[in-house]
């Protein structure tokens, strides 16, 4: 399932989209790449035993605070893709890269990435430190 991943903290999901995805021009709507790369992310969290309930019982929440998203070919219906979400930075600020591939072409359609912050689930206050917990469910400190 991860064979697209080059690094240690990455993950790799597939996706068929579904007509329901798609404008009224027959496309996947550009709005709907987020949602791909939330359940890449997702993915990933959940590859380290850190998902969104384990992030809440460690007293901490993760909003994303920036997204970007490139298009390098559009996609549309009941077509295949392969998501990718890597940790890319995790020094005070998560940075979550993203890549999407059409699985029957190999083509790259989709690229980006989110940040997101470590914010107290009890005082609303943002760490400006990564929380110790993240560091050591992805196995990056010992």
């Amino acid at each position: 399932m991860d064979m697209n991943c080059n690094t240690k903290c990455c993950a790799t999901i597939e996706y068929t989209t579904s007509f329901h995805d798609t404008d009224a021009m027959g496309v996947v709507w550009h709005g709907n790449y987020l949602k791909f790369f939330e359940k890449a992310r997702e993915a990933l969290f959940q590859k380290y035993h850190y998902g969104y309930r384990d992030m809440i019982e460690s007293g901490y929440l993760w909003p994303v605070v920036d997204a970007r998203i490139k298009y390098s070919a559009s996609t549309i219906a009941e077509q295949t893709l392969q998501i990718t979400a890597e940790l890319a930075e995790y020094e005070h600020r998560i940075k979550i890269n993203y890549k999407i591939i059409d699985v029957k072409t190999g083509k790259k359609t989709t690229s980006g990435y989110t940040i997101q912050v470590a914010v107290s689930a009890i005082n609303q206050e943002m760490s400006f430190v990564t929380p110790k917990i993240l560091l050591e469910r992805f196995g990056l400190v010992e």
